[in-house]
Order: structure tokens, then C-alpha cells, then sequence
């Protein structure tokens, strides 16, 4: 993995006090937004472009709140609710998506932030392997619920989009992309980062094949470049070395999460011209062409399939 692919470089220039466009009558979803990115987003949408509503989602309702209070501080004017979603769990999000559904009347943007990275190995209550089953199965079920909402929304707004975190990180994935025959298991014969990879590499064909099959939603993926976030924070302890000069690495080279999140809201409120329905973007706004397994459509369409399938009989 080459250094440029991991720090960036070039893109487009953004401002969010002067770029993000009015977003008046608007409802935005953000996974994760308690912290780092997803809080650093959700802040710069509602100072900036004053939405009708903003839904919060985490998995601790104490730190949702806390976040919430921070951010309202700055933008007083914003309806903000907390939403707890625990993505490791089809309960939670199924709970969390009738409560949308049932509040809301439209939404315009649904961002797929949330993320585990690195983690020990483990399940979901499912039995998906944790990070896998977190990072894409537990997206991809909240997507399947809500696309009546957000397809609902068109006639008002023909612009509607799914924004997806994914990573550079998908270069590191298995070979072949994605072991569909263990991700039911624990994978602990696979590296941590390998697991990781595999995870964010799903992220991002998700997006593809969402922009294949839902074309008149605008569904792309976004890397956010290296930010000094905790997600890396269970790594950083269980490898006391590396994970030490990753901290330093980070304090001293790595975007603040502020500068980070410019990527994923750029995506979200740019116009709409300047956003190509199912592309990867690397910081801030640059198209970026990925890798063959990340831009092979077979396996974008297996791995759709295969989740369809995991999914099945998940409703409201």
C-alpha cells in the first residue's frame, strides 16, 4: 500500500461554513455519531445547513446525549434525537429503524459511519464475525429497512443519497476479496487488520451495487484518510509496539476529526453533478479507482446476494 494511497493528496477544496448548501426540510441519519467522525459530521450539517431533523445513532445512549449537547451548543436551532442502534445486533437495528419510520416522513441522507477496526476476534449476536458482521451486515440491514423511507422521499427530493464509510484499508483484505465460507465463524486464523480489510472492502462494494440496483439514489463510498480517531484504539492496545508508534504516528501526522470528516460531507451536500452515483472517493471529493476486487462487479453482486439471503425474513 503506497503512502500517497494512504495520506491522499489532491481532491477538491471545501469549506463547510461556506459549502455545505441550505439543507431546510431535510432529514439526515449518521451511524456512530457520538464521536470522532460521525460527531465531527453531524456538527458541521447542522451548523451549516440547518436541517429539519438529524438523527444521532449510537450505541450508548449516555454518550448520544452527551454529543448531543455539544453540538447543540453550536447550532441551537437543530432538532437532533438520539437513536440507539447497536449494530452487532438485527434486535437493535430493527428497533432502531421503527422508530425512524415511525417519526419520520422522509430522510435525505443516510450516512454509514459507524465502524469497528482491529478488533479481537468475536461474533455479532448473529454470528457474523464481529467486525464484518458490524461494519457491512449490520449497515446493510439498516439500508434494507429504511430504502422505503428514503425512496419515499424522491418525489420531494430527487436527490437523495446513501453515504458509506469504507477505507483505503480494503487493500487489506484476504485474497479474492471476501471469505464467504468463514464469516459465520470467528476468523481467528485471519490477521485482525485481514478481518478489517475484508470488512471495508464490503463497505465499499456495497455502495456500488447499491447504486446498481437503486439508481435513482445517489450511493457512494468515501475513505476518510488517516485520522487521529480511537477507532484503531483496540489494535493500539492488544499490540503494545506497533500500537504505541501508531499513537504517535498519529498525534503528530493524522487529520484532527474535524478535517477528516470533510470527505463524507462533501459527499453528502455537494452538488449533485459533482458526486457520480456509485464511485469511491478518497479526501476530499477525488475519484478514486480502487482496486480490482473493489471495482469487480461479480463479486459486488455475490456479496449482495449472499447478504440478501443472510437478511431474509429481517423486517419491521
Amino acid at each position: 500500500m503506497g503512502i500517497l494511497s494512504v495520506f491522499g493528496g489532491g481532491g477538491v477544496s471545501f469549506n463547510a461554513a461556506t459549502d455545505i448548501p441550505s439543507l431546510a426540510g431535510k432529514v439526515i441519519l449518521v451511524t456512530g455519531g457520538n464521536s470522532g467522525l460521525g460527531k465531527e459530521a453531524i456538527l458541521a450539517l447542522a451548523k451549516y445547513g440547518s436541517p429539519a431533523l438529524i438523527w444521532l445513532a449510537a450505541r450508548s445512549a449516555e454518550r448520544a446525549r452527551a454529543a448531543i449537547d455539544d453540538i447543540t451548543k453550536a447550532a441551537p436551532g437543530v432538532v437532533i434525537k438520539a437513536l440507539d442502534l447497536d449494530l452487532s445486533s438485527f434486535d437493535s437495528i430493527k428497533a432502531a429503524a421503527r422508530r425512524v419510520l415511525a417519526e419520520s416522513d422522509r430522510l435525505d441522507i443516510l450516512m454509514l459511519n459507524a465502524g469497528i477496526m482491529a478488533t479481537p476476534a468475536g461474533l455479532t449476536k448473529e454470528g457474523y464475525e464481529i467486525q464484518f458482521g458490524t461494519n457491512h451486515v449490520g449497515h446493510a440491514l439498516l439500508t434494507k429497512l429504511l430504502l422505503p423511507l428514503l425512496q419515499k422521499t424522491l418525489p420531494v427530493n430527487p436527490d437523495v443519497r446513501i453515504i458509506v464509510i469504507s477505507s483505503v484499508g480494503h487493500q487489506l483484505c484476504p485474497t479474492g476479496g471476501i471469505l464467504f465460507d468463514t464469516l459465520k465463524t470467528t476468523q481467528e486464523q485471519v490477521n485482525s487488520l485481514t478481518r478489517y480489510g475484508q470488512s471495508k472492502l464490503a463497505n465499499l462494494l456495497f455502495a456500488a451495487e447499491l447504486a446498481r440496483r437503486y439508481p435513482q439514489i445517489k450511493s457512494v463510498s468515501v475513505h476518510p484518510g488517516p485520522v487521529n480517531t480511537n477507532l484503531a484504539k483496540p489494535f493500539v492496545e492488544s499490540n503494545r509496539v506497533l500500537g504505541g508508534l501508531i499513537k504517535v504516528v498519529a498525534s503528530a501526522a493524522f487529520n484532527t476529526p474535524a478535517n477528516g470528516a470533510k470527505g463524507q460531507i462533501w459527499a453528502a451536500t455537494a452538488p449533485s453533478e459533482a458526486v457520480i452515483n456509485g464511485e469511491y472517493y478518497t479526501p476530499v471529493g477525488k475519484l478514486n479507482g480502487g482496486t480490482a476486487l473493489s471495482k469487480d462487479a461479480g463479486l459486488a453482486a455475490k456479496l449482495w446476494e449472499w447478504t440478501e439471503k443472510e437478511l431474509e425474513g429481517q423486517t419491521v
